[in-house]
């Protein structure tokens, strides 16, 4: 064994850090403990009889196909009936604009890899997506913090921002943005705040980079068109996967940008794993075919609408006065926010022997702020235990108070 690794480590090395979501996994596996964690999908909206007969399938089918290598730009088949979907949302692309990714982590890890240099800065929400923080930082990107408000990123906060670094001569490498049901507050960001952040970011010429996998789980309100769809001058880079949709395990992502991304993507990604994996993809494209995803989608969602108004309720019933927390119109997440006096990871502490757990705030905050809030998830547990857990929750916050 190397007497000293550190001594060897790159830079990047050094400076990586563990993802505190998955290192706060580890602490809540005792049975006993309801964890609201992660950012799990129901295991019962898995679609195990139709993957059993679509797998089949593509064994008699496409057998020596789907266990070979693969195009590093995806399965054409698989390609071809994404970008009819996106279509029939609105989007003016074709085939040449989407790639396949093994999961859109996968584009949170390529984007900055083809555009970040150490030192340069790119700006996020606060909150924002723990895993793209990560990366970024990984990647020696310098995170610039945009508030937020009920309707996500505060445009008025951006401009500001923008022009205070063009008069410093510095310029973002893009702007980062979940603008539906925002991991992890669960905000929707209405049209009328995405046209401002566009016309920002193209007088400012910045791209924005779109990160969209919960957009689909939506249970009430009006379905918002896309960044991408609104911008109309290349400027965007839009990031979608199955994970949440139809089954995580599969890790089926992609990537939407201009040729000229797509193209560096590709390069990106063939020296990262060649291809996501073939078989997978024709397994996902002939379940679109058959039309199983959007029958399954009304399934999926009708479960987490009824899963999240289980918890508003029980926070309404249970949490003291003081606290508040926010209301998605649909997604996987909300977020709960404590008196400023208040430490989430006190309460952490407190809630873990109450047998309960969440995700502190904090770790969703590029400059370390949010130290009053925490995020739950109420897809994967049941509704009752959703109830329950806001009731041991909401115990611990009182013990704290």
């Amino acid at each position: 064994m190397i007497s000293d690794l550190n001594k060897i480590w790159s830079d990047s090395g050094k400076e990586m850090k563990k993802s505190a979501i998955r290192e706060l996994l580890k602490l809540t596996q005792r049975p006993d403990i309801l964890s609201f964690a992660g950012g799990l999908p129901a295991p019962e909206t898995f679609p195990i009889e139709q993957l059993k007969e679509i797998t089949a399938e593509v064994y008699d089918n496409e057998g020596a196909q789907a266990l070979q290598y693969g195009a590093t730009e995806g399965d054409g088949k698989l390609r071809k009936i994404l970008v009819e979907r996106y279509k029939n949302q609105g989007l003016n692309i074709s085939i040449d604009n989407l790639i396949i990714l093994t999961s859109s982590q996968q584009g949170l890890d390529l984007v900055p890899k083809i555009f970040i240099n150490r030192g340069d800065k790119i700006i996020c929400g606060l909150p924002s997506y723990l895993g793209a923080l990560q990366s970024f930082h990984n990647y020696g990107a310098q995170m610039v913090g945009i508030s937020l408000d009920e309707h996500g990123m505060r445009s008025d906060l951006l401009g500001q921002k923008l022009e205070e670094m063009k008069q410093n001569g510095e310029k973002p490498k893009f702007v980062y943005i979940i603008p539906d049901f925002q991991n992890p507050a669960g905000i929707t960001m209405p049209e009328w705040r995405r046209k401002e952040i566009i016309v920002l970011c193209q007088k400012y010429d910045v791209l924005i980079l779109e990160d969209s996998p919960y957009r689909e789980i939506r249970f009430e309100g009006a379905p918002q068109k896309t960044i991408f769809e609104l911008d109309n001058a290349n400027n965007v880079i839009l990031l979608g996967t199955f994970s949440k949709i139809f089954v995580p395990g599969f890790r089926i992502g992609w990537v939407i940008a201009n040729e000229a991304i797509i193209d560096k993507i590709v390069m990106a990604k063939q020296a990262t794993d060649l291809c996501t994996p073939p078989f997978l993809q024709k397994i996902s494209a002939n379940y679109l075919e058959k039309g199983y995803f959007d029958q399954n989608l009304g399934n999926i969602i009708s479960i987490y609408r009824k899963k999240r108004d289980a918890m508003l309720s029980a926070l309404s019933e249970y949490m003291p006065e003081g606290v508040s927390w926010t209301k998605p119109e649909g997604g996987l997440f909300l977020f709960i926010t404590l008196p400023s006096h208040m430490d989430a990871e006190k309460l952490f502490e407190i809630a873990i022997k109450e047998n309960v757990a969440f995700v502190l705030g904090s770790v969703f905050h590029c400059d370390g702020s949010g130290r009053n809030t925490l995020r739950m998830n109420f897809s994967y547990m049941s509704e009752e235990q959703n109830k329950e857990g806001v009731r041991r929750l909401a115990n611990a916050v009182k013990k704290l108070m």
